[in-house]
């Protein structure tokens, strides 16, 4: 599913979680709250927490939440601004993860023994590599010095190429072994260190279902980045370094190669001062990485009174007329406005959401409009243009709005892409929402059933938007009195996920207060 790095930046905080929504939807026996207390738009979670909505919800600077947008590629190019465009992992990124979510959802472990044990897991495989390298290198060790020099001694009188074929020559003709095998564990281990270091910062830079909660100790959300010089940020650059050099001093305490007083022990000397002298560029370079990290994080650089580094280079200026112009700032270029009318969809799209979290939704409306002529097949601009209505409270014309764009989706059929998936299922629980928010509860829970019928998703997100659907659906259901089936798509929603099983007992018991059990369960992780 592609992804867009623009959106992501706007879908990561939200001020409000759901639960304040279920909570106004779902009868309790204890006396009705105020009607102040809910405000009037719908609510969804931060997106650090992932556990009703696993994506990012868009930061709205004015205090108003969102729900969901599955996020798209957004690629600005053609002289408004060079944002990089957020393209699927590669196939082996996108193998490992499955993989480590298959031995996730087997084991059960938290996630921090699942990546722990995978890294053992890993070593353990790549074992028997070393020991074969191992017993190569103790062979070249014994018999290189029955080789010539592969350099041609000084005043020989042979030349570079005819010294290196006598060498190559004897190598083969004593049975020495390749010195390629010098870097055969180097060639094996990185590959796989950088496969799995990158699948890891994929799965926590997406915020990977139950990274925001499956840490330990001082890291308990694995999607946060570590800061401080003496907290998180400085635990892990000391123990990189120290383990490095740990390593070094154990592998060459023992060696016989240092003992060497040949060029082959030369060389391992010169080996070992270079390992022990990098431990300080290790150092300074881990601690480096995560206060870089944590600079560009958006909520740190607002207080810290630094510009915002992620948010998109062009400001908009919009004038009053049918086609807005926008400024655009660049570094190296000059001050110059783009039409609107210039943009392409993607980026119009791009725009509205960056506008919608300035708070400037009249202007986002506008170019959500003028994507929606360009390209009135255009799904996204439909469902962002319904978020920005209801909290406008336009509760009716954002109805309209996600009900056309699930129209679209279906048009062709029930959609098999994961993205059109996607797409259907946030709109649907957006059309359910609006509905039950203006106690219509019969046709909000229409739009929520779709969910109820489709087959369970593979993509992680989706899956997780779905389950998503299958709780609201059950705290609709619950609401007009019926328990049975709510409790049915709850036992769904608890196989996926078990924090759900203790709602899933008093639905079944009817004992309690299940809208604040439903509330409580989730409040704990905010």
């Amino acid at each position: 599913m592609a992804t867009s790095r623009l959106i992501l930046l706007h879908l990561r905080r939200s001020h409000a979680p759901l639960h304040h929504a279920l909570c106004s939807l779902i009868p309790s026996r204890t006396p009705p709250l105020h009607p102040s207390y809910f405000p009037p738009r719908l609510h969804f979670p931060p997106a650090a927490a992932f556990h009703f909505f696993h994506s990012r919800s868009i930061d709205d600077d004015s205090g108003s939440d969102s729900f969901p947008i599955p996020s798209e590629m957004v690629n600005w190019s053609e002289g408004v601004s060079q944002i990089s465009s957020g393209e699927d992992s590669i196939l082996p990124v996108r193998a490992l993860i499955s993989l480590l979510d298959s031995f996730h959802d087997l084991t059960g472990f938290p996630w921090w023994i699942t990546i722990a044990s995978s890294a053992l897991a890993l070593r353990i495989l790549m074992f028997p590599a070393v020991v074969l390298q191992m017993r190569k290198l103790k062979r070249i060790a014994e018999l290189f010095p029955k080789l010539p020099p592969p350099l041609p001694p000084p005043l020989s009188g042979r030349s570079f190429i005819d010294q290196i074929s006598l060498f190559r020559r004897e190598r083969r003709a004593i049975g020495c072994p390749s010195f390629l095998w010098f870097l055969a564990s180097f060639s094996i281990q990185v590959p796989c260190f950088l496969l799995f270091v990158t699948s890891i910062r994929r799965m926590s830079l997406d915020g990977h279902p139950g990274f925001d909660c499956g840490g330990t100790l001082w890291f308990q959300n694995l999607t946060e980045t570590s800061n401080g010089v003496i907290g998180s940020g400085s635990i892990f650059p000391i123990l990189i370094a120290a383990l490095h050099y740990m390593n070094v001093q154990i592998s060459f305490r023992k060696s016989s190669l240092g003992k060497d007083s040949g060029m082959l022990g030369l060389l391992a000397k010169y080996y070992k001062s270079y390992l022990d002298i990098l431990t300080l560029p290790l150092l300074v370079t881990g601690y480096c990485i995560p206060q870089n990290l944590s600079l560009q994080h958006p909520a740190i650089r607002s207080k810290l009174g630094l510009p915002d580094k992620d948010a998109p280079t062009a400001v908009a200026k919009f004038e009053q007329s049918d086609a807005p112009e926008m400024t655009f700032f660049d570094s190296t270029k000059k001050q110059h406005k783009v039409s609107a009318k210039d943009l392409k969809p993607k980026e119009l799209l791009a725009v509205s959401i960056h506008l919608m979290s300035k708070d400037q939704k009249e202007q986002a409306i506008s170019l959500l409009l003028l994507a929606l002529d360009k390209d009135p097949d255009y799904v996204q601009p439909l469902i962002v243009m319904g978020q920005i209505l209801v909290q406008k409270g336009l509760l009716a014309e954002a109805i309209e709005s996600l009900e056309r764009a699930i129209s679209k989706l279906c048009f062709a059929g029930h959609p098999t892409e994961d993205e059109d998936i996607d797409l259907l299922i946030v709109a649907s629980q957006g059309a359910g929402l609006a509905y039950m928010q203006q106690d219509k509860m019969a046709e909000g829970i229409v739009h929520l059933e779709r969910i109820g019928i489709m087959q369970e998703p593979d993509e992680p997100k989706t899956k997780a938007h779905y389950f998503d659907g299958l709780v609201l659906l059950s705290s609709a259901l619950y609401n007009v009195g019926r328990k049975a089936e709510a409790a049915e798509y709850l036992r769904l929603a608890a196989a996926y996920n078990p924090a759900y099983n203790r709602l899933l007992e008093q639905c079944e018991k009817d004992e309690g207060d299940f809208a604040s059990d439903l509330v409580n369960s989730r409040r704990r992780d905010y």
